[in-house]
């Protein structure tokens, strides 16, 4: 019998390869016992970045989401792992050495054990300070290198960077192959090359299986001494996700590894759970696309976690392009053709750009300049006139060393615009930041919260954070809803009238009590405005007014909560008894 291999479900990136949002905190609170009850996971994955963010974004306050998920697992002697982004921490841009630090701490306290940690660059200066980082606060530091297959990215230039990372105190490595890319063979030499020099090493493997290598490149690093493997599970592996447990399961078992059963029972009731979160809202913002595999992701190398925003982007930008060729007299081009364009020129792009591992946020930068350079193609103009600040930081070394060469192109570029290059540690370009949030809290009567979590929100996602206090986020995002549903039906054939029908037949009427006019705004205590489509009422609260034709004011109360879904009568309509003024939705997103 071969050696014991243990699985870690990354429940987080199953959600972010899929699409925008991350469970509420009261579903991972309902799935997070069945799967401890599936018996096979030593790990589970529960936060990280975009798990956060994205709770900001629809209105729900993350640290108790992380909070509610890992308590179960901690109790369960289950370890819970986070990701981090190194230089970035939780974001798409750098931040700064102090909130770093914090952050580090909150988790802790919030019931995190490992972080894992990585650089898009795989850059050495950024990862080392958060090792030392997560050291001191208690957490285990898994430093990551992050897999591509490249000329400069080979079995030597990974093994002589774990090296690195090891002497820096890191007891674990992970292998991120993000997009999927990594060439078995390649990997399981790596493997083999970290185990022989690092014996009591923990090696983890994750690989999306976007371009289809993912299983095969499971069983080259167990063969060659990896310990724990990232799995995902139905109803969302594969695709651009991960290989779903079972699986993975079954092959090692056969080739004669130790590996834990699974309690079947269990699964199937994670997996129904998990697709009633999908059916829930989460669905509604996900690509279909994202449960295909394409071995058109071997050329262009991008990760499952950012498909969903690259198609969205395609789909914005198509017709605008289709426009510019029927003024050319061309052809229109379908969205698949588009696709095979923008891969071809995220193929050409990178190596000019130094070949910079195709992770979050470096990813985006290249997918962005490849995107602008079709956009100005298919105009008749040239390439690199369309490059965001991020992305020239990138270039001029602020996020760190390029693992390539740049192209004379792009340097003559940089220098034309009189830019300069910079080999500086790339934290030295952001000073502390914590002392003006913890400012800002106290003026805003903001309390900074357990362990000073809230601090830390705010210093992390600053936008995000003061969007969440105002409202504004949890507003947006319920609008944000209902045009998905609507766009659903209509994409399913429904017409407005029987879209309307629909919404009212899950909805309950606000009717009349007595014939008046409708008043929204009145000079007594009550509604301010009239309700917009989502808004949340009360079951005790004032819905709208009455003026009665022996002029008193009546109230109309809705008499249950719930949320607006239409509104059926303006401000100053005269009504009779029994009209509908609204159609309220008592089955509510969040409670």
């Amino acid at each position: 019998m071969k050696k014991e291999i243990k699985f870690s479900l990354v429940y987080r990136d199953m959600w972010q390869s899929s699409g925008k949002y991350q469970p509420r905190a009261d579903q991972l609170a309902r799935i997070a016992p069945v799967i401890i009850d599936m018996g096979c996971f030593a790990r589970v994955e529960t936060n990280g970045g975009a798990f956060e963010q994205v709770n900001l974004l629809y209105g729900e306050n993350p640290n108790k989401a992380v909070r509610t998920f890992t308590r179960p697992f901690n109790e369960a002697g289950i370890q819970t792992h986070m990701l981090d982004r190194g230089l970035n921490a939780l974001r798409m841009y750098p931040v700064p050495a102090d909130v770093r630090r914090l952050m580090y701490r909150v988790k802790k306290a919030q019931g995190v054990d490992i972080t894992r940690i990585f650089c898009g660059l795989n850059e050495e200066r950024n990862i080392i300070p958060s090792i030392r980082y997560a050291l001191e606060a208690g957490m285990i530091p898994q430093a990551t290198l992050c897999i591509t297959s490249s000329p400069v990215h080979t079995v030597e230039y990974y093994s002589t960077l774990a090296d690195r990372l090891v002497a820096a105190g890191a007891p674990e490595i992970c292998l991120k192959d993000m997009a999927g890319i990594g060439r078995p063979a390649m990997l399981g030499r790596l493997v083999k090359s970290i185990r022989e020099k690092h014996p009591d090493i923990v090696i983890q493997y994750h690989g999306h299986s976007g371009p289809g290598l993912s299983m095969a490149s499971i069983l080259e690093v167990c063969e060659n001494g990896a310990d724990i493997i990232d799995v995902a599970m139905e109803p969302m592996a594969w695709g651009k996700v991960h290989p779903d447990v079972i699986s993975v399961q079954a092959m090692l078992k056969d080739a004669g590894f130790q590996v834990p059963d699974i309690n079947m029972k269990a699964y199937m009731k994670a997996r129904s759970l998990t697709q009633e979160f999908i059916d829930d809202f989460l669905g509604y913002f996900m690509d279909p696309t994202n449960k295909h595999m394409s071995s058109l992701l071997l050329g262009c190398g991008l990760p499952g976690g950012m498909m969903g925003s690259m198609m969205a982007d395609l789909k914005g930008v198509h017709s605008g392009i289709n426009l510019i060729l029927k003024g050319q007299g061309k052809d229109p081009m379908s969205l698949d053709d588009l696709l095979v364009m923008l891969f071809d020129e995220v193929a050409y792009v990178w190596p000019k750009l130094g070949y910079p591992p195709l992770v979050t946020p470096f990813s985006q930068y290249v997918k962005n300049v490849a995107l602008m350079n079709v956009m100005q193609l298919v105009k008749g103009e040239g390439r690199w006139t369309m490059i965001d600040n991020h992305t020239w930081d990138m270039i001029l070394g602020k996020s760190g060393r390029l693992p390539g060469p740049l192209a004379p192109e792009i340097a003559a570029l940089a220098k034309e615009k009189g830019y300069e290059f910079t080999d500086a540690d790339p934290q030295s370009n952001y000073p502390d930041q914590l002392d003006e949030y913890r400012k800002e809290m106290a003026d805003n009567g903001w309390d900074t919260g357990e362990d000073d979590e809230e601090l830390f929100e705010l210093a992390m996602h600053d936008r995000q954070y003061r969007d969440y206090k105002s409202g504004v986020a949890k507003k947006r995002f319920e609008d944000d809803l209902q045009r998905m549903k609507d766009a659903a039906m209509a994409k399913n054939g429904f017409s407005e009238e029987e879209i309307r029908r629909l919404k009212r037949a899950k909805a309950d009427p606000v009717a009349a009590p007595e014939k008046g006019q409708v008043l929204w705004e009145v000079s007594v205590e009550g509604p301010s405005q009239a309700p917009f489509i989502g808004r949340k009422y009360q079951h005790d609260e004032v819905f709208c007014y009455l003026s009665t034709p022996w002029g008193e004011y009546e109230k109309v109360m809705t008499g249950f909560t719930g949320r607006v879904v239409e509104v059926c009568a303006k401000q100053g309509d005269t009504v009779n008894k029994g009209d509908v003024i609204a159609y309220i939705e008592r089955s509510e997103i969040f409670a």
